[in-house]
């Protein structure tokens, strides 16, 4: 029942937008029987299946090729249909103006004086053999001398004025997405961030931390999207790496290619890992297996000791479907608090738990900043922090706006990063 009160919406909204978009760039741009009606009629049914069969594909078990064919057209028609859709709403707009002004210079239309019936003239008896009275006799409805009235000219000027707006819209929309497209496909860039901790002896001052999250290997990003985060992080010479969840958007059996570079990962103190919702959704117990055979460490509601500080890890939110869930009291029981702790944790929604627990630092990811503008604002209404660094009570908070892209393989205001979390010591 919850789930047909969710789809059933959902889907409306999908196909009144597919409709509104045919009446916008198909019905008002071409004449009917056209060929370009008929096509594009044809792609106003065929993109929005191609983009839900993008998105079940995996769900459904499909094969994996399949998965990939579908993923490229599919996805990156959903991100078309976000930019459009606001375009268009937006050339409404130009649109109402464009033909108000239009209006205003075409001639007007003029009215005939009020009609009036000439009689014709009383006839007298005609002579025999009198001609027959001519045409122009007879009664009538109009004036003598009324003009013909003016044809309308308004329909060419509002197909113009439908196909300016039509390749506008349509224009600005696909650079919008090629732009987001061609920065996922560069890879993320580094920012480095200093972070000072009370608890953190002068041995542990500048020890930094490459943090990775939201790297989504799926049917799009794949082994040389790794290849380009690894050989990025390694650049950074980090003392750790720490892989914040959302790794992957599939099963071992498809992606364990893909995830292959990571076993690259060179640091001082290793790789560690902590789950996030996405792994739910794919296996999250065999990729946990997985990624130990690469060489990194998860943290399952787990601690481990390093130089100056202790390193924690707790499963994402939603494992607890699995009955896996994040356990703050497993991760930090029996720890001396004297020592600064680094807590890994998925969702930054966890971050009032973890300053009632004495963390001193939460590295999270999951919010990609938003990924597309307007989605921005949403990322930001429904999280604490979408973003950066922020301090909760004793407790600082990181987030970074991740590496890859989940769906359409679009970044719009929302650049993918990797950050070097440098560590300092208030003591140095």
């Amino acid at each position: 029942m919850i789930f047909a009160l969710v789809v059933v919406p959902v889907l409306g909204l999908f196909f009144a937008v597919h409709r509104y978009l045919w009446c916008r760039l198909v019905r008002d741009t071409t004449t009917p029987g056209s060929r370009p009606r008929r096509t594009g009629t044809a792609a106003a049914y065929v993109l929005p299946l191609t983009a839900l069969a993008a998105l079940l594909a995996g769900r459904a078990g499909a094969p994996f090729p399949l998965q990939q064919a579908l993923a490229w057209p599919g996805y990156l028609w959903l991100a078309l249909v976000l930019y459009l859709t606001l375009a268009l709403l937006a050339g409404e707009a130009v649109r109402a103006v464009w033909l108000r002004a239009v209006a205003g210079r075409e001639p007007r239309r003029r009215t005939p004086s009020t009609a009036v019936t000439i009689p014709a003239p009383t006839p007298s008896p005609d002579p025999p053999h009198a001609p027959s009275p001519s045409p122009s006799s007879a009664p009538t409805l109009l004036p003598p001398h009324t003009p013909a009235l003016p044809p309308l000219a308004a329909p060419p000027r509002r197909l113009f004025i439908a196909r300016a707006v039509a390749a506008g819209a349509s224009l600005a929309a696909t650079a919008a997405v090629g732009y987001g497209t061609a920065t996922t496909l560069r890879g993320p860039t580094v920012k480095r961030v200093t972070i000072p901790l009370v608890k953190l002896p002068r041995a542990a001052h500048g020890f930094r931390i490459a943090v990775v999250s939201d790297i989504h290997l799926g049917p799009i990003l794949g082994r040389a999207h790794t290849r380009r985060i690894v050989e990025t992080i390694n650049r950074t010479d980090p003392d750790l790496v720490a892989i914040v969840g959302d790794l992957v958007d599939g099963s071992v059996a498809d992606l364990a290619p893909a995830a292959e570079p990571l076993r690259e990962l060179r640091s001082r103190h290793g790789a560690y890992f902590v789950s996030g919702n996405h792994e739910y959704y794919s296996g999250a117990a065999q990729w946990v297996d997985h990624v130990r055979e690469l060489g990194i460490h998860p943290l399952e509601n787990a601690r481990t000791e390093l130089p100056g500080f202790d390193l924690a890890g707790i499963n994402d939110l939603a494992g607890a479907t699995e009955h896996a869930g994040p356990d703050y009291d497993l991760a930090l029981g029996g720890r001396d608090p004297a020592r600064a702790v680094v807590l890994m944790a998925h969702q930054p929604v966890t971050i009032h738990d973890t300053v009632r627990h004495g963390v001193d630092l939460q590295l999270s990811g999951h919010t990609h900043g938003g990924q597309m503008w307007p989605f921005t604002y949403v990322a930001a209404a429904t999280n604490p922090t979408v973003a950066g660094l922020e301090r909760y009570g004793d407790t600082q908070l990181y987030v970074t706006r991740g590496a890859g892209a989940w769906g359409p393989p679009v970044r719009l205001g929302a650049p993918p990063d990797i950050t070097v979390v440098e560590l300092a010591s208030v003591r140095a």
